[in-house]
C-alpha cells in the first residue's frame, strides 16, 4: 500500500491551493479515504473524509464552506481543494485510508503574507 501525497507550497491568505494523493497497491476503490494535517507544535487534525462511493463527504468545521474532498477512481486519485486559505491552515497535510491503516508521506501548506 503506497500514498503519495504533493501539491503543497507557499501561498499568501485568501488564496488557493490542490492538493493530490495517488494511491497504489490496494482497491482504492473500496475504502473511503481522508485528509488530515499537523500544523506545528499541535496534534493530528482530521480535516476531511470521502466515502468509497464518492457521494457522501465531510469537513471538520474549520475548513466547512472553503475545502472540497474528491476523488478520481479511474486515476486511483484523491483531491483536496482549498480556498480562502488562513494562517491557521498551515500544516502539514497528509491524506489516509479508511481505518488510517496508511498515511501519505504529507505534503506542506504554509499560508503567510
Amino acid at each position: 500500500v503506497q500514498l503519495v501525497d504533493s501539491g503543497g507550497g507557499l501561498v499568501q491568505p485568501g488564496g488557493s491551493l490542490r492538493l493530490s494523493c495517488i494511491a497504489s497497491g490496494f482497491t482504492f476503490t473500496r475504502l473511503g479515504m481522508y485528509w488530515v494535517r499537523q500544523a506545528p507544535g499541535k496534534g493530528l487534525e482530521w480535516v476531511s473524509r470521502i466515502n468509497y462511493l464518492g457521494d457522501s463527504t465531510d469537513y471538520a468545521e474549520s475548513v466547512k464552506g472553503r475545502f472540497t474532498i474528491s476523488r478520481d477512481d479511474a486515476k486511483n486519485m484523491l483531491f483536496l481543494q482549498m480556498n480562502n486559505l488562513k494562517p491557521d491552515d498551515t500544516a502539514l497535510y497528509y491524506c489516509a485510508t479508511q481505518g488510517f491503516s496508511a498515511w501519505g508521506q504529507g505534503t506542506q501548506v504554509t499560508v503567510s503574507s
